[in-house]
């Protein structure tokens, strides 16, 4: 009994969607790391760390102790994944906007529709 209900939990749609979002969330955030280390902080942020004698940004401390490379890569990383998202969702209410746009179409009439309709013409030809 437990274990039929776990089942239809587990294997509903909604469930499935979370679980394959949050693997390629983790997949994505490891993206965002390495775009941040490996590309930004190389490239952009390259003469200030150099003036600073570090090689990475991670290195970058303040009062001898307080990791503030560490808290601004978060930093850099949370602003790449949240403008990414904010494209994605953008583009998703774009699309369902198009989608309710789009006119539906009257259902046609019922046979009994259709035959009440003849009648009326029926009788108004008659009189």
């Amino acid at each position: 009994m437990i274990f039929d209900d776990f089942r239809k939990f587990a294997l509903k749609g909604n469930v499935i969607d979370l679980a394959v979002g949050v693997i390629i969330g983790a997949a994505f955030g490891k993206i965002v790391s390495s775009l941040t280390d490996d590309i930004i902080t190389p490239l952009i942020l390259k003469p200030a760390l150099e003036a600073a004698h570090l090689s990475k940004l991670a290195d970058l401390t303040i009062f001898g102790a307080v990791k503030i490379g560490t808290f601004l890569s978060a930093t850099i990383n949370f602003l790449i994944v949240a403008i990414v998202l904010f494209f994605i969702v953008k583009l998703v209410h774009h699309e369902k906007k198009k989608e309710e746009a789009k006119p539906v179409p009257p259902p046609p009439p019922t046979p009994e529709v259709v035959l009440l309709s003849e009648i009326r013409d029926l009788l108004r030809k008659g009189n």
